[in-house]
């Protein structure tokens, strides 16, 4: 890690403790150096140490998605991860998309599409369809990517693809058709109203 990284002057995590330790995030671009019990999560950092309270905690189990967020630059349930175990990373939160009042192109497409109604999950919505349109564009199978794709080429995102890898992230109000629509707009694919039943 070059000279002046979060995290390169000890090589990880500084012991405060046995239970604590001194580590650095950077989050939404900005370096924050914290003390941690060692148990604290990604996403108990973000909303109890921080004050970033997009990200969600909805199951506490990493299976409804609402707690989604980017690290390094690829989509994780930060309920999952251990704080401690990143020290030194890059995370990206709905707070960390909009360029100051221009919001995000996905943001923007969820407002167009309505695709929301409580708003819980929309923020693990919104980080992983940009981990989604990102794993695409880089090439990444999903279970229903036809076997005769060529390997390492984008993946064409149909209603199918966006559904399959928006599956992690659960919607309780059912804005599922609404939110494939944002997703496709988003990665500038044509309309798929007629392929998810919208009118």
């Amino acid at each position: 890690m070059p000279s002046g990284e979060p995290g390169d002057d000890a090589g990880g995590p500084r012991p405060v403790n046995g239970r604590r330790s001194e580590l650095t995030l950077t989050v939404n671009g900005t370096p924050h150096t914290v003390i941690l019990d060692h148990r604290t999560t990604v996403l108990d950092l973000l909303r109890e140490h921080l004050g970033l309270t997009g990200a969600k905690k909805g199951c506490d189990h990493g299976q409804c998605g609402a707690c989604t967020v980017l690290v390094d630059g690829r989509r994780a349930n930060s309920c999952l991860l251990l704080a401690v175990a990143h020290d030194g990373r890059r995370v990206t939160t709905i707070e960390g998309l909009a360029d100051g009042d221009r919001l995000h192109p996905l943001q923007e497409a969820f407002l167009d599409r309505d695709a929301l109604q409580c708003g819980y999950c929309t923020p693990g919505q919104i980080c992983s369809a940009l981990g989604v349109l990102a794993e695409a564009a880089a090439g990444f199978p999903s279970h229903v990517t036809p076997h005769t794709a060529r390997s390492g080429a984008p993946v064409a995102l149909t209603a199918d693809e966006i559904r399959e890898r928006m599956s992690g992230n659960l919607c309780r109000c059912g804005a599922y058709p609404r939110i494939v629509e944002a997703v496709a707009d988003a990665a500038g694919v044509p309309d798929v109203r007629a392929e998810v039943g919208g009118a």
